[in-house]
């Protein structure tokens, strides 16, 4: 995966009715849109102003809207989430960045124990119209506190929605609905993502935060993933059918909700599936998913559903370690044939 590199010029690829962009360019795209379209829309985080952000979706925005509504904070996660939901209250649409989810255990009191609850325990007076975004994932030896995935932990949590988009179309479309939103919205962008090309739908519109999206269709085994493990994903189906397996892939977008209707109509009728989490195993959100699974596709499945995740173990420096701990296309694809007992 490429690093973060300066961004292209998206006023002149506007024009073109098809657009090959970056991950990164997407979301700088709806960032960009919102703060034309709505004043009440304002940027918060570390180095979003002259830097452009760590990973540079916001490169170039207060140059153009000013550093009122595009401005840098102090190195604080609580001092300056809890802003953002302060904003939020006061009539505003903050979107907020943080640099990893690492760091935004420095703002969980803020996030889970404020954003999260002040709708119910206001008996729906206050709603809380924040979007906080995150980078999460490994795979770019940031060593083991840069490289944590931790979307289960906020896919826990009542009151949030959490997603994770991993295409250029959804980078560039959820922005809108989670602005729009009345509920506190999670948005984790996984750091390979950022370089990563695709083409735009020149007809894309908002999407709504609750449906799975089925990438690839199949026959035999239902292979599950959301950000950055869905190209591995992808990549797998393609090692799959090479061995004659014919694998449905299906990308979660939503964390919380969950499309457990999707999932479930995919698994009764290929009777298999392997569950691909970068997170942790033990009490992760693979092991959710396979419990949501079990309970509603129980008398379909032919096999007991499989996990591929990371290893239980911090995520090591070294990039040969690296890529050992956590998921790789071959891993997936090797459980999946291991499932239906199908040799390489």
């Amino acid at each position: 995966m490429s690093s973060p590199s300066a961004p292209t010029d998206l006023d002149a690829a506007s024009v073109a009715p098809v657009q090959e962009i970056t991950y990164r360019e997407a979301m700088r795209m709806a960032i960009r849109e919102a703060l034309a379209d709505d004043e009440r829309v304002i940027v918060l985080g570390e180095d979003v102003a002259d830097y452009g952000g760590t990973y540079a979706v916001t490169k170039g925005l207060h140059e153009e809207f000013g550093r009122e509504r595009v401005r840098n904070t102090p190195l604080s996660e609580s001092g300056f989430v809890g802003a953002g939901i302060g904003a939020a209250l006061g009539g505003l649409r903050p979107i907020v960045e943080i640099m990893t989810v690492n760091f935004s255990l420095l703002a969980l009191d803020q996030i889970v124990n404020t954003a999260a609850t002040l709708l119910h325990m206001s008996g729906g007076q206050f709603s809380v119209p924040v979007v906080i975004r995150m980078t999460t994932g490994a795979g770019r030896q940031l060593a083991a506190q840069h490289s944590h995935s931790l979307e289960g932990w906020y896919a826990h949590v009542p009151g949030l929605k959490v997603v994770a988009p991993a295409t250029v179309d959804d980078a560039r479309w959820m922005l809108p609905t989670a602005l729009a939103d009345p509920n506190p919205v999670i948005i984790f962008e996984h750091n390979a993502l950022y370089g990563e090309k695709g083409t735009l739908a020149p007809d894309g519109s908002p999407v709504d935060l609750e449906s799975a999206a089925i990438r690839r269709s199949g026959d035999d085994v239902t292979l599950v993933a959301s950000g950055g493990m869905v190209p591995k994903a992808l990549a797998a189906a393609e090692t799959l059918a090479a061995r004659g397996v014919s694998a449905e892939m299906i990308d979660l977008r939503s964390l919380r909700p969950l499309d457990i209707a999707t999932l479930q109509e995919s698994v009764m009728r290929t009777h298999h599936a392997v569950v691909v989490d970068e997170g942790w195993r033990t009490g992760g959100l693979s092991a959710e998913l396979s419990a949501v699974i079990t309970e509603s596709c129980f008398w379909t499945l032919d096999a007991p559903v499989r996990r591929v995740a990371a290893a239980e173990v911090p995520i090591p420096y070294a990039r040969h370690l690296e890529d050992h701990a956590i998921p790789q296309a071959d891993d997936i694809a090797d459980a999946a044939s291991e499932l239906l007992e199908v040799g390489e």
